[in-house]
């Protein structure tokens, strides 16, 4: 399996040399380009792992780790100048998984972004986060972000939408819904799934998000 390592950090010498030695061992790697919506660049990715340093323009690191723990646990390790016991404490109580200090070992470095990927993916299948155009699918309470909205999920509307998620641009087929669902102990016949499906229809165009789910008759359905 290919990981994504997401690097927030605003000093391009450092980004460009950790993105160099990532890519070395075999990581698909981001460097950030807008400051402003690191969240954003962070759905778009769906990176399996984020460097954060903590100084950033705008908006400083624990801000978006904070963000980005309302919708995944995606690990993340804080790289920072600033390496005192209050902002090692601090960057844990944020969620953070690791910090390092700079300046640092490129292989220490690689050595904790290789550790907590094992520990986080091996026995793992899932993405780190899913979302599609703007709308964040919360692993954590079965809820959907768009924006500032966010929209109450039933267990099987939530597992629709994130068997579509997890298929995105490929046509998944009734028949695969109901089995996935069915896996659940959620029984759910022909008639369910229809009434299941409009009830989240009517959920996602509450906050805009009109023909957000494709249905291609005869086949199933699709975000495209």
């Amino acid at each position: 399996m290919e990981y994504k390592l997401y690097i927030v950090e605003d000093d391009i010498g450092i980004s460009t040399e950790i993105k160099k030695m990532a890519e070395s061992f075999g990581l698909i790697v981001k460097i950030s380009e807008d400051f402003q919506n690191i969240f954003d660049e962070f759905t778009e990715f769906s990176p399996h792992i984020v460097l954060l340093d903590i100084g950033l323009p705008f908006a400083g690191g624990y801000h978006w780790c904070s963000e980005i723990r309302k919708v995944s646990n995606v690990p993340i390790i804080f790289i920072s100048s600033a390496s005192d016991n209050m902002n090692v404490v601090m960057a844990m109580n944020m969620g953070a998984d690791d910090f390092i200090a700079k300046p640092f070992d490129g292989n220490v470095l690689i050595a904790k972004i290789q550790a907590l990927l094992r520990r986080s993916y091996d026995f793992a299948t899932s993405a780190p986060v899913m979302s599609h155009k703007g709308a964040v699918l919360n692993t954590g309470d079965s809820t959907l972000s768009v924006g500032d909205s966010k929209v109450d999920l039933t267990k099987n509307e939530y597992r629709i939408l994130s068997i579509l998620m997890e298929n995105k641009g490929k046509i998944v087929s009734r028949e695969k819904l109901m089995e996935r669902l069915w896996e659940t102990d959620n029984f759910v016949d022909e008639n369910a799934l229809t009434v299941n499906m409009a009830r989240l229809r009517k959920k996602l165009e509450s906050v805009g998000l009109v023909d957000f789910i494709s249905t291609k008759h005869g086949m199933g359905y699709i975000l495209e």
